[in-house]
């Protein structure tokens, strides 16, 4: 294959982007490395444990799908934690996300997370088209100054970026999956099948 004929995978972040899509393209891909190293599974492996940790692939799911609403719905436009979130244990569990898992099904976990992420598209891409990602976010700090959309774009990677790699771990313990990048024809696929 020629070098010009080289056509980059749809997860891959642009060569020579703007900064929007740089970004948006960066947060994207470790979207699909951890949809990835979540993939295929059963009730048993999403709840796999490995050493001393209480980490789950189920929790970390669901712990993301929680960080994609609440920083594009509550950080950013100001609305409270709607949809799968109205009925919660965080006022008594900080880690409720992570402790609940275990109570969902893997359709129910893979959905929320697709969810989430199809929701958290959506926003971020109106909300570029409409002003940037310079515009501030609702949420201040407690001197009054609001966080820039990029900020916010910036600490979901930050997120996504820590828990790809719990993920590499649990997963390779699972069933020996490795590798930073899906195959290049992988598509999801959610719950295992029976």
């Amino acid at each position: 294959m020629a070098e010009d004929e080289w056509v980059s995978p749809w997860w891959e972040p642009p060569l020579a982007g703007s900064e929007a899509e740089h970004l948006v393209g960066a947060l994207d891909r470790l979207r699909t490395t951890f949809r990835y190293k979540v993939d295929g599974l059963d009730a048993d492996e999403l709840n796999t444990r490995i050493g001393a940790s209480s980490i789950t692939l189920g929790g970390l799911m669901k712990h993301l799908a929680a960080n994609e609403d609440y920083m594009f719905d509550v950080k950013f436009r100001g609305k409270p934690m709607g949809g799968p979130w109205l009925d919660n244990g965080w006022r008594d569990d900080n880690d409720w996300e992570f402790n609940s898992a275990v109570d969902n099904t893997p359709e129910e976990l893979y959905a929320l997370w697709d969810g989430a992420v199809a929701r958290s598209r959506e926003t971020l891409t109106a909300a570029i088209a409409d002003g940037g990602l310079g515009q501030p976010a609702h949420i201040s700090w407690p001197d009054g100054r609001h966080p820039s959309l990029r900020r916010l774009v910036c600490d979901l990677i930050e997120e996504y970026g820590r828990h790809t790699g719990h993920a590499d771990l649990i997963r390779e313990a699972v069933d020996g999956r490795v590798g930073e990048d899906p195959p290049r024809d992988w598509q999801p696929v959610g719950a295992k099948r029976a």
